[in-house]
């Protein structure tokens, strides 16, 4: 007979034991290298799994899939599987502006249909791409009887990482949207996370999980709910149900990019790829640039948004940071708190914000015809304070005004706490709405849209995350969804050292950043220490990508740091190709980009709080050019800290293959541009 113990034992042991235990397999499909494998089983209660496996080993272990509805049972048991397919594909795409020119798409596809095996037998297509360095995968609604109008309570995919792992996060479901400094805990200590979500196992795997092409739905967040299991749950909604569609309809992709290294990541485009192709038509008219303007100012204390003595949007105060503009080359200048609405309590109101209206000391009509003459274009700005009810019945007026006037860009705001978002029900009646969820997907496309019919370029701060729809709309440049660098003039406490190598492999893996970097001063509001040296404020302008980028101090502190600030002036905003030269989560990162307009490449590299030797290899260069390195490194008594200001300013000729020891201080980078020599 088995003793008390070895019962309690075995009683445990089927307690843990994964659902991947009672389940046999019922479809598979590679990588087309073979690095990847996914596979989907069904246990004996028919619940439908999914495990994934790279060159063998396992990566996520059986994990279920499956809905709760708000008005019809859910869909996760009792299934079986009704069909399967299989497909490949692989092409090459060119982006009109990006990291790198082109991209390929190479991939295998699994379709599973899974049926209910009892009534009112519901049916579900699961549709998984296995790239090598990742996958994704979908749920796809089809038409039919018994599920027409689909009211989603919540998702119940799963992510179960197989290896111990550490986790790099910030919390979901909070008051502050995204704008959080990333944990770092073990994978089993994470609680609500936003995605992307990037995780390192004990053997030195990365995996970032993440969405891709997030339309009309509602975001995914992550919660562990035991050990190292993590489940889907969707931002809330106003309504009962998260998400409500009429069939037929697709999720956004569920998505894994999986590499032996941080640097790895970064290279994936599977992001992208699972994006649908340019919607647009011809976007020539959407150009990468850099641009100044009226905002540290407000950051810093010393102008306000509102009208009133210290109102920083006045059209004398614009016209001279055009001539700044003009006379450093920068294409744009943005102006915010031009127009009625800022008096008063603003935040999380916006009801008295006016798109179209400008404070008396404001001639918009006059500054943009002043811009043209200098070859400059002025900005838009439309900060909604979340109410969108307000911006919605003003939209198509306000983008009249400025596609009349040649403003082809415009900066938009919804600065409100999580879950203040003010929109208009489907009863008529105001409702309270959070950023990532549905209403708000909805409303970024409608802005995005229509902007793009009248050619203007949209970059929201306070967004929905980004999940790769620039491809498919490349008008949506840029958003922020992140600490930027506004904490660093007020925030309590500023951005840390180690917060931009966090960024580039958490924050950065879902698009482009509207990050304003470039504050050669170093001081934020009443004094406050930025945590920089002056060589990291230029090496930002590599490391965090974004086809737009603002040189965000005051026009005055780029007058005293000329020598430094030149490398703001040349470095481009638009890329033919990217490499991660080395990298950890955290710690460090050091990357190179090509100029898609010239033969120069350009090299940013930032640390964390701890100085270090980097040595990188220049086999990015062209084989068969020499160059000129212009190198603007920390200086040799460089420091945040003690000598933020030390920077040496150097040139040496340098050709492929050669290795470049970079020195980091503490809270320092490195930034350099390797000037191709004319044949």
């Amino acid at each position: 007979m088995m003793g008390r113990c070895a019962t309690a034992l075995l009683m445990a042991l089927l307690v843990v034991v994964s659902p991947a235990a009672f389940a046999a397999a019922v479809a598979s499909q590679a990588s087309p290298g073979g690095v990847l494998k996914v596979e989907v089983s069904l246990d004996n209660e028919g619940h439908a799994l999914y495990s994934v496996t790279r060159r063998g080993r396992p990566v996520i272990d059986a994990s279920r899939l499956g809905f709760l509805f708000t008005d019809a049972p859910k869909f996760e048991r009792n299934l079986t599987l009704a069909a399967q397919s299989t497909d490949s594909h692989d092409d090459t795409w060119e982006q009109p502006w990006g990291e790198r020119r082109y991209v390929r798409n190479h991939y295998n596809e699994l379709r599973v249909t899974l049926q209910e095996r009892i009534a009112p037998a519901r049916k579900l297509d699961v549709v998984f791409r296995v790239y090598d360095d990742g996958l994704g995968f979908r749920y796809e609604f089809p038409q039919q009887p018994a599920l027409t109008t689909v009211n989603i309570g919540d998702e119940l995919t799963e992510f179960a990482v197989a290896e111990h792992a550490m986790a790099w996060w910030i919390p979901a479901g909070e008051w502050n949207r995204y704008e959080y400094l990333y944990n770092k805990t073990a994978l089993d200590q994470v609680g609500q996370a936003h995605t992307p979500i990037t995780v390192r196992t004990d053997s030195g795997l990365h995996i970032a999980f993440h969405e891709a092409a997030l339309v009309d739905y509602s975001s995914m967040w992550l919660r562990r709910v035991t050990g190292q299991r993590l489940k889907s749950t969707l931002s809330p909604s106003s309504s009962v149900a998260r998400v409500s569609r009429t069939a037929p309809f697709n999720t956004p992709w569920r998505t894994m990019q999986i590499a032996d290294s941080a640097g790895g990541l970064v290279m994936s485009d599977l992001i992208l790829n699972l994006n649908e192709p340019n919607q647009l038509g011809d976007v020539s008219w959407v150009h990468p640039f850099k641009y100044v303007g009226v905002w540290w100012g407000m950051h810093l204390g010393t102008e306000t948004w509102a009208s009133g003595p210290h109102h920083g949007a006045t059209t004398a105060n614009t016209k001279r940071y055009i001539d700044f503009a003009a006379r450093h080359g920068f294409r744009g200048v943005l102006v915010e708190g031009w127009n009625k609405g800022w008096d008063g309590d603003w935040f999380a109101n916006g009801a008295d914000f006016s798109f179209t209206e400008s404070y008396p000391d404001f001639d918009l009509e006059a500054v943009t015809r002043y811009a043209r003459s200098k070859g400059v274009r002025l900005i838009g700005h439309h900060e909604t304070s979340g109410n969108i009810a307000n911006y919605e019945r003003q939209l198509g007026a306000a983008l009249d005004l400025y596609a009349r006037l040649g403003v082809d860009s415009v900066k938009t705001g919804y600065v409100a706490d999580a879950g203040g978002i003010q929109a208009i029900g489907p009863d008529g009646k105001p409702r309270f709405e959070w950023h990532d969820g549905q209403v708000m997907s909805r409303h970024h496309l409608k802005v995005v849209t229509e902007a793009a019919k009248r050619h203007i370029a949209v970059n929201p701060h306070e967004p929905i995350k980004d999940t790769g729809l620039r491809r498919t709309y490349p008008n949506w440049v840029a958003r922020e969804g992140a600490r930027g660098m506004e904490y660093n003039a007020w925030g309590d406490p500023p951005n840390p050292p180690e917060h931009e190598p966090n960024l580039v492999f958490t924050r950065m893996l879902a698009g482009p950043m509207d990050f304003t970097p470039g504050v050669l001063s170093l001081v934020g509001k009443n004094g406050q220490r930025i945590q920089s040296t002056i060589a990291r404020q230029l090496a930002n302008y590599v490391v965090l990508y974004s086809p737009i980028q603002m040189a965000a101090d005051l026009p005055e502190n780029y007058e005293k740091h000329l020598d430094a600030f030149q490398f703001i002036k040349d470095v481009p905003t638009d890329w033919s190709d990217t490499q991660v030269l080395d990298g950890e989560v955290g710690d460090y990162v050091a990357i190179a980009r090509k100029d898609r307009n010239s033969n120069d490449w350009y090299l940013g590299a930032v640390t964390d709080e701890h100085a270090r030797l980097v040595e990188v290899t220049l086999d990015f260069l062209d084989q068969d050019r020499s160059y000129t390195a212009q190198i603007y490194r920390d200086g040799n008594d460089a420091d945040w800290q003690r000598a933020p200001f030390s920077i040496a300013i150097e040139k040496r000729p340098v050709r492929r293959g050669e290795k470049m020891m970079l020195r980091l201080a503490s809270g320092g980078g490195q930034a350099i541009r390797f000037v191709a020599a004319k044949r």
